[in-house]
């Protein structure tokens, strides 16, 4: 649906660069206004696990300077929004603001929201964009803990 959403703004004229670990599937052919970044993400003795969501803000840090742009539009609290929240932070060190706008998901609330290991980076999260929007009606409605001047938008 993101790659749906991006090919329509593209289409409108505007600029839409996807920072992903890998192309999305729907994003097979070339497509004017549309580019992609690929997170790299090293693998280090030092870490069990290789740590993805530093490379992915380092990596929005990059295209949000580089590429000028305008603003953030991310999917999932965790680990897109927190990190959109880090990038924010780092450019906002160099006088740049970038808002973000985080897309919830049902697993966002339902699932990985309820768990009490994310539960606090997922609402620090939410109520860090700068908007929301929902995938649905329902979801829009569901609490989530969000600040009382966040509004969700569907």
């Amino acid at each position: 649906m993101a790659t749906e959403l991006g090919k329509a703004l593209a289409d409108k004229g505007h600029l839409v660069h996807f920072i992903t670990y890998q192309q999305p599937v729907r994003l097979n052919a070339f497509h004017a206004n549309i580019y992609y970044h690929e997170v790299q993400v090293p693998t280090y003795p030092l870490f069990d696990f290789p740590p993805y969501e530093s490379a992915l803000s380092s990596t929005m840090v990059d295209v949000i300077l580089n590429q000028k742009l305008d603003l953030l539009h991310v999917h999932y609290a965790i680990p897109h929004a927190s990190t959109a929240y880090m990038a924010q932070q780092i450019v906002a060190k160099q006088g740049r603001h970038i808002p973000f706008i985080t897309t919830l998901h049902g697993t966002d609330i339902t699932l990985v929201g309820k768990d009490k290991t994310y539960a606090p980076v997922v609402t620090f999260s939410i109520n860090e964009s700068d908007a929301i929007t929902a995938v649905s009606n329902n979801l829009r409605t569901r609490p989530i803990n969000p600040s009382p001047s966040k509004r969700i938008f569907l």
